[in-house]
């Protein structure tokens, strides 16, 4: 600071504030003497005469010029630790957000010839302040600066860490609770942002819960998410108390991580996961640098890499949806022999291929591999061979993650094959060699009861035996457990067995072949219902579906996809289907979902591999539907 800028703060003459401070005031009043001394004390201003005699020695204390400093206790206590550590003393100056006392903390900063400052600047006009330091061989390092963006603590990728954490527990539909006019929460929501992106999965403003506003918690129940990410620890809190009143669980209604402070804040409330923000580190590497900077060692670590760690999973669970009840599918278990062809075989025609593909299949493998993709667990009930195949399917299935206790080998058979030629507009035909599957009685099913055992679905297929089916449907009716059938490879259905049906699911031709004497899809849903069926729902194809169930009765369209192999489409339909209805959806909205579930299986080669994932399905609806997912 010099003799004229203290003049111009005074608003006096250069040469009234050298008689001030040299005591040659004796004809200045009294009231600008007073007033020059207070400034000149305020900012430090030493004579020339007296600069000049002071030392140029290293003086092995450090600066610390913070805004709000008393926020950040563990950020502090890293700093001084290691300068006490490398010998050297702090001294702690606090901006309190004025401008005016951090060009005062910088003063005092230059007159005790600290050796160098770690500075948080207010804004970008403090900048110009550096030079003083600059004039007087002080090192700075920034905190938090427009000058070095690698200065601060990254809450953008804490954010992004915080959100994929949630998504890497299955959920989809998520809120980020902040606080309005901080700047954390307002980089924590980019993150948020930034990862939603990646992942497929559209940001709307009513994921922003601002914990300020009245009806902030509204937006739990507008926008409904099953995962919260917040920014700050005493937020969190809020919203504890807020499920408290209205009876919801954490984590089996929602899920919760936050970002947490310091140690102190667990003791309120030990039972939320949190994200510690790394202040201790923080402070430690800034320090070294300033240290390395002022010794000119050359050996400054390199670039700060915020990760936060996850401290507990006490608030963290599966969504809601996820916990829903086991699904158990009854079906056969092929290999699946795919030829791709210009045109199908016709009689007397011979067609060949350069492309196919061998991969485990069979409407029951399909749909159980459908359900566990969806998130939802599954037990598959069948028979397969004693050949290498058999290997083949159950290493498919373990990586699918369905339980595969029920399935049995039968040591005279060999596992069942399909052969799929499929066209170049996705039509295909699909020729099935039984093998095992036929083997599959009723004395199975019942060796395996257990498994029905809070279940939700059972999804049956008639590619085996009948009396299987009807056992199935049987010990599921007795369990409590919804039955959906799919009828393949029959031309009649008995109403023994519609009875215990709960929801009928063929398609098109299946049901002209059931239902010969009716001509229209209206007509044809109507006769299923009088043989028993609770809920009947015809596939169309590309013409979607309809739906004949006591919540809704009405055409759905199908998804638009261009499709490539429409083998899979019926066994993705009646898994998607399961899985939403489990989850509490009614039967319009998960038909309409099935609908996508199958229309991005036909766009792909091949069944399993073309079965979709929760997150990519919802992703798709939450794109195409106005009422999301």
């Amino acid at each position: 600071m010099t003799i004229k800028e203290i003049a111009q703060i005074a608003g006096v003459s250069i040469s009234t504030v050298s008689k001030i401070v040299n005591n040659k005031d004796e004809n200045i009043n009294a009231e600008t003497r007073n007033r020059v001394l207070k400034i000149v004390k305020d900012y430090n201003y030493t004579p020339y005469g007296t600069v000049k005699n002071i030392s140029e020695a290293k003086t092995f204390m450090l600066g610390l010029l913070l805004n709000a400093s008393a926020g950040n206790s563990r950020f502090l206590d890293s700093i001084l630790k290691t300068a006490q550590k490398n010998g050297y003393s702090l001294l702690l100056c606090d901006c309190m957000s004025d401008p005016e006392q951090e060009l005062k903390n910088i003063t005092a900063l230059c007159r005790h010839k600290v050796d160098g400052v770690i500075w948080e600047p207010l804004n970008e006009k403090s900048l110009e302040y550096a030079r003083y330091f600059e004039s007087e061989g002080i090192e700075v390092c920034f905190v938090n600066s427009p000058a070095d963006p690698g200065s601060r603590i990254d809450f953008t990728r804490i954010g992004y860490q915080g959100a994929k954490l949630l998504l890497d527990y299955g959920h989809t539909k998520l809120g980020c609770l902040t606080k309005t006019g901080s700047k954390r929460s307002q980089l924590v929501l980019e993150g948020f942002k930034k990862c939603l992106f990646d992942h497929g999965i559209t940001y709307s403003d009513s994921m922003n819960l601002p914990i300020e506003q009245d009806d902030w918690h509204a937006g739990l129940f507008s926008h409904t998410p099953t995962g919260i990410l917040s920014s700050h620890y005493a937020a969190s809190l809020r919203l504890m108390e807020q499920l408290a009143r209205i009876h919801y669980r954490v984590p089996d209604d929602l899920s919760l991580v936050s970002l947490r402070d310091c140690p102190e804040e667990c003791v309120h409330y030990p039972g939320i996961s949190t994200l510690r923000i790394p202040y201790c580190e923080f402070g430690e590497y800034v320090c070294a640098q300033l240290i390395s900077r002022c010794e000119k060692t050359g050996n400054a670590p390199g670039e700060f890499v915020t990760d936060c760690a996850l401290e507990n999973t006490l608030s963290l669970g599966l969504p809601y949806a996820h916990s829903a009840k086991k699904i158990v599918v009854i079906g056969s278990i092929n290999i699946d022999v795919t030829l791709n062809v210009e045109e199908l075989p016709q009689p007397g025609r011979t067609v060949s291929t350069s492309r196919h593909s061998i991969i485990p299949g069979g409407k029951g493998a399909n749909q159980a591999v459908g359900v566990a993709r969806l998130g939802n667990d599954v037990a598959l009930i069948g028979k397969v061979g004693s050949d290498y195949d058999s290997a083949v399917v159950y290493s498919c299935m373990e990586e699918n993650h369905v339980d595969v206790q029920g399935i049995s080998r039968d040591p005279r058979s060999e596992t069942g094959k399909a052969y799929i030629h499929v066209q170049n507009d996705g039509e295909s035909t699909i020729t099935i060699l039984t093998g095992a599957n036929q083997k599959l009685l009723p004395q199975d099913i019942r060796a395996f009861s257990s498994l029905f055992e809070n279940a939700g679905y059972c999804l049956l297929q008639t590619e085996v035996p009948v009396e299987a089916v009807r056992e199935a449907a049987e010990i599921a009716r007795k369990n409590g457990v919804k039955n959906i059938l799919k009828p393949a490879a029959i031309n009649r259905i008995t109403p023994d067995l519609m009875q215990y049906i709960d929801i009928f699911v063929p398609n098109r031709k299946e049901a002209e072949l059931l239902c010969p004497q009716l001509a229209d899809v209206e007509g044809r849903a109507e006769h299923f219902l009088q043989m028993g069926a609770k809920t009947v729902i015809i596939t169309l194809g590309h013409r979607g579906c309809y739906v004949k169930a006591p919540d809704f009765t009405g055409y759905l369209p199908a998804a638009d996809f261009t499709p490539v192999d429409t083998t899979g489409a019926a066994d993705a339909f009646i898994a998607a289907l399961a899985v939403y209805l489990s989850a509490g959806y009614g039967t319009e909205k998960a038909a309409r979902i099935a609908s996508y579930a199958a229309g991005f299986c036909v766009s792909r080669q091949g069944v399993i591999p073309a079965l979709i994932d929760r997150n990519s399905l919802e992703g798709v609806v939450r794109r195409m539907e106005d009422w999301g997912v």
